[in-house]
């Protein structure tokens, strides 16, 4: 299994590489689908508008949220298509991966004039390896 470091790496550097083919001002379900594609065919398990159960006060919600892309059962990606990413986008991220336990996520906003302007990662108390 690649070190999440890589993997992270892999997705962005593949995100870039669409941004620039693609452009901006798509969908966000365009964008999804080209970049899942993409990792699936860098031999990444990919798993799309994946359902995640909450489980509050001792009562399950099934699929209360979606995730948009979940990559190797541990990087979650949110892609947004938007003028401007808002704190809430952030929020929102964080809140994922502390419900689904999982320690990296990246939010793509795929609207920026450069994709490097639209990357933020959100960690949940992830520590890279020493």
């Amino acid at each position: 299994m690649k070190p999440i470091d890589h993997v992270t790496s892999d997705v962005l550097n593949e995100a870039i590489r669409i941004h620039r083919g693609l452009g901006p001002g798509l969908l966000e379900s365009v964008y999804e689908s080209v970049l899942a594609a993409s990792l699936e065919r860098m031999r990444y398990k990919v798993d799309r508008q994946l359902p995640i159960d909450v489980k509050f006060d001792g009562l399950r919600f099934p699929g209360a949220f979606r995730v948009d892309l979940m990559v190797d059962n541990r990087l979650i990606l949110e892609i947004k298509s938007v003028e401007k990413i808002g704190r809430a986008h952030g929020k929102q991220l964080l809140k994922y991966l502390r419900l689904t336990n999982q320690p990296v996520g990246l939010l793509l906003n795929f609207a920026a004039a450069t994709m490097k302007e639209g990357i933020q990662r959100v960690v949940n108390d992830y520590r890279p390896p020493t």
